[in-house]
């Protein structure tokens, strides 16, 4: 799993024009998921943003947690995380997961995130075109994958 976390003073997703989530402080997530993805992916993954210390503290370190300053998740859906642009110009996405794969393992993303961290989930809306509204509060944004544990 590959994600962009971009910390945020807001954030919120629309479709067709419709506002479908919307979140105040917290973690915009952007989640991609390949074949190889399993649940100790998730469990991984959870684990680390629930305990992720990016919010700053009283002196503007970076000290706190989502859970100490009581932020919220809005989570993502977004296959284009695994763009392969090696060859050409246009991106393969050959390695992301298909529906089939992708689905079940973004609903677990979401309930194991939601349990382990104790912080409201919100989210977008899988498959469909979305568009997604930040202020990056910093700005902070960083990337983390699965595979790298990093």
């Amino acid at each position: 799993m590959r994600i962009v976390i971009q910390r945020v003073s807001e954030a919120s997703v629309s479709v067709a024009g419709e506002n479908i989530s919307k979140i105040e402080k917290g973690m915009l997530i952007l989640l991609g998921i390949e074949d190889a993805d399993t649940e100790e992916d998730i469990e991984w993954l959870c684990n680390k943003l629930s305990k992720l210390r990016i919010f700053s503290d009283e002196n503007d370190a970076m000290n706190l947690d989502i859970n100490q300053v009581e932020g919220s998740f809005l989570v993502v859906s977004q296959f284009t995380l695994h763009a392969m642009t090696k060859k050409g110009n246009r991106p393969s996405f050959i390695k992301a997961a298909r529906p089939d794969k992708a689905i079940p393992l973004y609903e677990t993303f979401k309930k194991r995130l939601a349990f382990i961290s104790g912080r409201p989930v919100q989210c977008g809306e899988f498959g469909a075109m979305m568009e997604v509204s930040l202020v990056n509060d910093g700005p902070v944004t960083i990337l983390m994958d699965t595979k790298n544990k990093e």
